[in-house]
């Protein structure tokens, strides 16, 4: 039930549903009135208030600046490393995320805008980071999200970027990044493991290493998937003009950066990172 409500809840919050909410009251407070009663001050006051305060949200989320920032204050955190950096560990641990199950009319497995973690997570194992890949990763049949494990996904693309089967074990179980670490951690613990490559996006790191550490595991970050990069702000002046008009992928970012934000929060609140 926790795990519907996480995921029932929480949108209404972020930009879009929390914008929609209030144009919402807005509306509520213009039409549902009585009949036989103009519309009073205070209902006309409300529901411009709601309706402009909309109107706010959804102009400074849909921002690239604002969602460049915010994003940018998570995937600062964990800078990538270059190859030569990157130390050698008991295992490679890829978090879930990045794929879409094999259902027709899908030829195969598919990666979506996060996939560039198997593929992080294959190259480092074919350069003898670690001689196990672990991939962890199940998934919710009530969310519509059907088919095999992501853990199936991760292991079939990382074979054929050259990872030996016997090389790869799958975490098929988990829902969420907290059930990734403990389950992740029994597969360590039955092979007397501890030292990880960790990899992910660059926004989930912080709070995956967190999750990791506390319970004791050995971290290294190797994050993968940024979505602001250095040449960003070089774009003159056409731009940056562009860039203050609304954009649907900036409002994406900016509602990805909240949702992993608002998660550490919990996380920390219940004591898991």
């Amino acid at each position: 039930m926790s795990l519907i409500l996480s995921k029932l809840l929480p949108p209404f919050f972020y930009p879009l549903g929390l914008a929609c909410l209030l144009l919402v009251m807005g509306l509520w407070a213009l039409l549902i009135k009585p009949k036989e009663r103009p519309l009073s001050v205070t209902r006309y006051r409300v529901a411009v208030f709601a309706m402009s305060l909309a109107l706010v949200i959804l102009v400074i989320t849909s921002s690239v600046g604002f969602a460049s920032s915010l994003m940018a204050s998570l995937e600062s955190q964990f800078p990538s490393l270059a190859d030569g950096q990157i130390p050698l560990t008991d295992a490679i641990v890829v978090l879930g995320g990045g794929t879409r199950p094999k259902i027709p009319p899908r030829p195969w497995y598919e990666v979506n805008d996060a996939g560039s973690r198997i593929l992080y997570g294959a190259r480092l194992w074919k350069q003898g980071k670690a001689p196990l890949l672990i991939v962890a990763g199940g998934r919710a049949q009530w969310l519509g999200e059907g088919g095999n494990p992501e853990a199936e996904d991760m292991a079939a693309i990382a074979i054929e970027m050259g990872v030996a089967k016997a090389a790869i074990v799958q975490e098929s179980k988990s829902l969420n990044t907290y059930e990734n670490a403990t389950y992740v951690k029994e597969i360590l613990q039955k092979r007397k493991l501890n030292k990880i490559l960790l990899v992910t996006s660059a926004w989930h790191m912080p709070r995956s290493v967190a999750i990791f550490r506390q319970l004791g595991i050995d971290v290294l970050p190797a994050p993968t998937h940024f979505n602001v990069v250095k040449n960003q702000n070089d774009k003159g002046f056409a731009g940056a003009f562009f860039d203050l008009l609304p954009n649907a992928d900036a409002l994406r970012q900016t509602t990805i950066a909240l949702k992993e934000i608002a998660g550490w929060l919990i996380y920390r609140w219940f004591g898991w990172a």
